[in-house]
């Protein structure tokens, strides 16, 4: 077995666990929104249907990115069908291990079990200063007809990773090359520490089409690396970051106050349909959720299913209980900061 393909086992079985759950606040508690006892509209009416790359999703939510490439292929063949069923978009994991070797290029072709939805390819953008360029980053996204390219950033987590790529000079050129290069819209997110509005604004004059925040407040992949790690130096230094991050809300308002025509997509402890709402008030047009999924999929499909459809029900009352119609009026219903 590779080191990347035993990486990416070691990644599934220590994201469920609670060892490598972030310390820090997502910081969605800090909010809340002001309910409207007389909302004037039928709860059946509310529609909190989106439209993305032209695709339409019965609520702004996607699977983000989690895996491919190992025994556990199914759990993006049934993430998908989740995905497909209640009107999802989804994301796969990086799709590197699938450029080293082909073999593994099934487990990330899930459109054949999702036909309509939303989905986006994945790859680290550090790969960009090892060897990669356009022609694989056109290659994974080729690879399962994906809608956009992912390109993740990653440098905690490579400082304490394996054998981890931790040259990250001179990779905003590069990625504002691959935009120029591809048809395909590239979106650039963080893996779980933030992404700051300096750091986005840079990404947008790149011509990056969306930023996917993924603030702190859900899984720490310091911790992660440190379950990972046999090293006592690295387990104690990856542990000494557990709470490192720029919480999700933050950088859902601070990225929003900069953008032009950039999408926001928030993830990072995203856990109900109250928190969904409140990234869409607070400026974001897509969200994300990933660990949840994760562990309700490796429970049962239909615990997943429930999962999907409480979120989707938690947001419509939401929406309900503020007076929003539609997902238009929820981008400027009023938030309240907690005292």
């Amino acid at each position: 077995m590779s080191e990347i393909e035993r990486r990416k086992k070691d990644h599934i079985s220590l994201a469920v666990g609670d060892a490598a759950r972030s310390t820090a606040d997502s910081g969605f508690e800090k909010y809340r929104f002001e309910h409207n006892a007389l909302p004037e509209i039928d709860f059946t009416d509310v529609d909190a249907s989106t439209n993305f790359l032209g695709r339409k999703l019965k609520i702004p939510l996607i699977i983000s990115a989690l895996t491919g490439g190992s025994d556990r292929e199914k759990i993006n063949r049934n993430l998908a069908g989740v995905a497909n069923d209640f009107g999802l978009g989804m994301a796969v994991g990086s799709q590197r291990i699938a450029l080293e070797d082909r073999s593994f290029e099934d487990s990330f072709k899930i459109r054949r079990y999702a036909p309509n939805i939303l989905l986006f390819a994945n790859l680290g953008a550090v790969q960009l200063n090892y060897g990669y360029s356009a022609e694989e980053c056109k290659r994974v996204a080729d690879m399962i007809e994906a809608d956009a390219l992912v390109l993740h950033l990653n440098p905690l987590q490579e400082v304490f990773q394996v054998d981890g790529n931790v040259n990250f000079s001179g990779l905003l050129k590069k990625i504002e090359k691959i935009c120029a290069a591809l048809k395909y819209p590239i979106i650039v997110k963080e893996v779980g520490y933030g992404i700051s509005a300096s750091v986005a604004k840079q990404l947008q004059n790149a011509g990056v089409y969306a930023t996917d925040v993924a603030g702190a407040g859900s899984v720490s992949w310091s911790g992660i690396e440190s379950g990972r790690s046999g090293d006592i130096v690295v387990k104690s230094a990856a542990d000494a970051f557990c709470g490192w991050g720029n919480p999700t809300v933050e950088c859902i308002k601070s990225v929003a106050e900069i953008r032009k025509n950039m999408k926001i997509i928030a993830s990072g402890g995203i856990k109900t349909g109250v928190d969904i709402a409140k990234s869409i008030a607070l400026g974001a047009d897509l969200c994300g959720s990933a660990s949840d999924f994760l562990r309700k999929i490796m429970i049962s499909h239909s615990d997943c299913e429930n999962y999907a459809e409480s979120l989707t029900l938690e947001l419509k009352t939401a929406m309900f209980c503020t007076g929003c119609r539609n997902i238009h009026e929820l981008k400027k219903a009023k938030l309240l900061k907690n005292e």
